[in-house]
């Protein structure tokens, strides 16, 4: 499993999904669960919406392109 989420996109997954899962909570939807989505893709540096459409904004350093 390759690496498809950059550094800006895996903060902001991780912030955002903080938000929803306490908004989540304070208003007691399962909107939260969105928020378990988002801190989860953004743990593992690994989206699989980004596969099909080819999207990766994971900047790749020069040695690994070998």
């Amino acid at each position: 499993m390759k690496s498809n989420i950059g550094g800006f996109d895996k903060y902001f997954r991780l912030v955002a999904g903080l938000v929803i899962i306490a908004l989540g909570i304070l208003f007691q939807t399962w909107w939260g669960l969105i928020g378990v989505l988002l801190v989860f893709t953004g743990t593992i540096n690994w989206c699989p919406l980004y596969l099909p459409f080819g999207i990766s904004t994971n900047k790749a350093r020069p040695e690994d392109k070998k």
